[in-house]
C-alpha cells in the first residue's frame, strides 16, 4: 500500500477533501456538510466500487488550521493528522500538495524534494519566476514530482483530440475559466493545451484585473485566447476554431479529470519517473508568469524567452 501525506488547504480549493475521497472513500454524512457543494455531488454520481484507487492511500494529512485538518480527515478517512507539515516524513511513500497557492508551494516541496520523496503540487506548480528556477534545478537532479492541471486529462477535449484532423487547420483556440489568473489561469491554458500544444513564443494580457484577457502566439502564428473571469460560475468551455469545423465544448466531469491526474501521480510513485515532460511544466509555469508581467506593464507583449 502507498501512504500519502495531504499538504495544505487554501480558500475556495476543496481537493484535500475531493482528492483524499478519492482515494480513500468517504464519510457520506460528513462529505455533505463540506464548504463545496460540488464535491459530494460529483462524489455522489460515482459507483463505489470503482471510486478509489487501488493500492494507494491518504494516511496523513496537515493543515495550517489543524481543526480543518481534523475535519477533513474524519470526512475522507484519513488516520493520522500531524501538527508540523515535516512530521509526516519518514512515515508516507509520496505527498501532494493540495493547496493552489504558486507563491507557497516551493516552501512546502523543498523538505520533500531534498528528501526525493515523490510529491504532486497542486496547479500552478509557482508564479514566482524566482522559486521557478530552484524548482528547475530539482527537475534537473531528477527529483520525482509533478505538477499540472487536471484539464490536461479532460475525457471532453482529449475525445476532440483523438478526432483532430476534421477540424482542418487549426489557426485559434479560446478557453474560458472562472476565478483568478493567477489560481485558475493554468485550467484555461492546459486545456487549451490539450489541443493547440506547447511550444508559445509570447504572451499578452490585455486585461484588467479579475476580467483578464490573455493571448497567446505561437511561432507559427497560431493563437489561443485565455479568458479568465473572476465572478463567473459556468464550467470550463474550450472552442476550437478550424478551416473545417469550429466546435466548443465544456468540460464537465471533474471526477474523471481528478481522478485521471492521481493515477498519473501514482504512476509517477512507482516508476519514479513524470508522465509529463519538465520542459512542458517549465514552459507552462512560465506562461503565468508572463501574463502577470504583462497585465502590470500595460499589456506589453512579453516573449517567454525574457524569462529565466
Amino acid at each position: 500500500m502507498i501512504k500519502i501525506a495531504m499538504l495544505g488547504r487554501s480558500e475556495g480549493n476543496g481537493h484535500p477533501y475531493s482528492w483524499s475521497a478519492i482515494f480513500n472513500g468517504y464519510d457520506e454524512r460528513l462529505m455533505a456538510q463540506c464548504p463545496f457543494p460540488v464535491i459530494p455531488e460529483y462524489l455522489g454520481k460515482q459507483d463505489k466500487e470503482t471510486l478509489q484507487i487501488e493500492g494507494a492511500r491518504v494516511t496523513h494529512i496537515w493543515a495550517e488550521d489543524k481543526e480543518e485538518a481534523q475535519r477533513i480527515a474524519a470526512t475522507s478517512l484519513i488516520e493520522n493528522v500531524v501538527d508540523r507539515i515535516t512530521d509526516v516524513i519518514g512515515k508516507v511513500d509520496a505527498a501532494i500538495i493540495g493547496m493552489d497557492v504558486g507563491e507557497k508551494h516551493l516552501e512546502m516541496a523543498r523538505p520533500f524534494l531534498e528528501e526525493g520523496i515523490p510529491l504532486f503540487i497542486d496547479k500552478p506548480l509557482t508564479d514566482n519566476p524566482e522559486h521557478l528556477k530552484e524548482f528547475i534545478k530539482y527537475y534537473q537532479q531528477g527529483k520525482p514530482f509533478m505538477s499540472c492541471s487536471s484539464m490536461r486529462y479532460s475525457k471532453e477535449l482529449n475525445e476532440l483530440k483523438r478526432n483532430i484532423a476534421e477540424f482542418g487547420e487549426i489557426p485559434l483556440v479560446v478557453a474560458y475559466t472562472p476565478k483568478s489568473w493567477a489560481k485558475y489561469g493554468i485550467h484555461a491554458l492546459e486545456a487549451a493545451a490539450v489541443i493547440a500544444g506547447k511550444g508559445i513564443r509570447s504572451v499578452q494580457n490585455i486585461g484588467v484585473p479579475g476580467k483578464e484577457t490573455v493571448i497567446l502566439k505561437y511561432p507559427d502564428d497560431r493563437k489561443v485566447i485565455l479568458n479568465v473571469y473572476q465572478y463567473a460560475t459556468t464550467p470550463i468551455q474550450v472552442t476550437i476554431v478550424g478551416t473545417d469545423k469550429t466546435v466548443t465544448v465544456a468540460s464537465e466531469d471533474a471526477f474523471y479529470s481528478f481522478k485521471t491526474t492521481l493515477l498519473k501521480f501514482v504512476e509517477l510513485v512507482k516508476t519514479g519517473k513524470s508522465p509529463i515532460p519538465y520542459q512542458e511544466t517549465v514552459e507552462f509555469s512560465k506562461v503565468i508568469i508572463a501574463g502577470a508581467i504583462s497585465l502590470n506593464e500595460g499589456s506589453r507583449e512579453v516573449a517567454l524567452e525574457e524569462i529565466a
